[in-house]
């Protein structure tokens, strides 16, 4: 009878609809994301560097990408970043239908992401700012959530960054994905995206943290204002806020085109005739070679 139970109430919690199952998927790849990324931020901002500084955070934010790919990719294509969603939806690879089911689940997962790592984190918050939270200035904590400009960088210098950083993205998601490219050995799929992370952090974050993602920056950004930050974090470094949003979704659109405009399109694809010429022009081949080698 136990048993009977367990699975009856198993079958009362599965999932059968499809647009269910992928935006639970996104949702808990989206959180996987920022509780463990903004996590590694938090620990290196509140230690003072003792228990981490930038090349943890590089890693740390890689190594929660490829989790959450291999978390949700199976189901959804773990996505976790609205700016791949648009550029799949861009360029046919999934229907539009499917995008504000996804991008409602990642903003969601960064939120809820973001309140962990506010939860987890709030005794050290407490004790390193003395209980004031603010955005700029000796104690500023803000940026342990979302992504704050150098102070030499302008709004436009800013916008460029994350539309070329974001480009670069999806070219490499793109590559590796792509199976008439070179291609990556099934399952090892997020290590590249893992890796490509490390190397767009390490090559163009100094300008703005290399967001790329929106839903990584306006979400965790809109629970700092509603946890005490203040309106200061859409209003700080001359409202920098909409740049980690609006130019990852450019940067997107840029590198999914020029990916398909200067490599996707033009892979061969042999006719079946074709395929069946060269295999009996290497049949012969083979039976000539028999015929003038008996021995062998």
């Amino acid at each position: 009878m136990t048993n009977k139970a367990g699975r009856r109430w198993k079958e009362k919690l599965v999932l059968h609809s499809h647009p269910a199952k992928e935006g639970l998927s996104e949702f808990l790849g989206t959180f996987i994301l920022i509780a463990m990324g903004c996590g590694c931020v938090a620990q290196s901002v509140l230690s003072k560097g003792v228990f981490g500084g930038p090349p943890v955070i590089s890693v740390g934010f890689a190594m929660a990408v490829t989790i959450a790919i291999y978390v949700s990719g199976g189901v959804s294509g773990g996505h976790i970043n609205p700016a791949i969603t648009f550029a799949m939806c861009l360029t046919g690879k999934m229907k539009w239908i499917k995008f504000p089911i996804y991008v409602a689940a990642q903003f969601l997962g960064a939120f809820v992401g973001a309140a962990v790592v506010f939860g987890i984190n709030y005794d050290a918050l407490m004790f390193h700012t003395g209980g004031v939270l603010t955005v700029e200035g000796p104690n500023a904590t803000a940026h342990i959530f979302a992504t704050y400009p150098s102070p030499f960088l302008s709004l436009a210098n800013g916008f460029a960054d994350q539309v070329m950083s974001t480009a670069i993205l999806l070219l490499g998601i793109f590559a590796i994905f792509d199976k008439d490219n070179l291609g990556i050995p099934k399952g090892l799929e997020p290590i590249g995206i893992g890796l490509l992370i490390i190397l767009l952090a390490s090559s163009m974050g100094l300008n703005c943290g290399c967001a790329m993602n929106p839903a990584r920056d306006l979400s965790p950004r809109l629970f700092t204002y509603m946890a005490g930050w203040g309106p200061e974090v859409f209003t700080a470094y001359n409202h920098f806020w909409w740049i980690p949003v609006l130019g990852p979704m450019v940067g997107a659109a840029l590198g999914a085109a020029v990916y398909m405009l200067f490599i996707e399109l033009h892979h061969s694809h042999p006719q079946p005739q074709q395929n069946n010429a060269k295999g009996e022009k290497y049949i012969l081949t083979n039976l000539e070679e028999e015929r003038s080698h008996p021995h062998l």
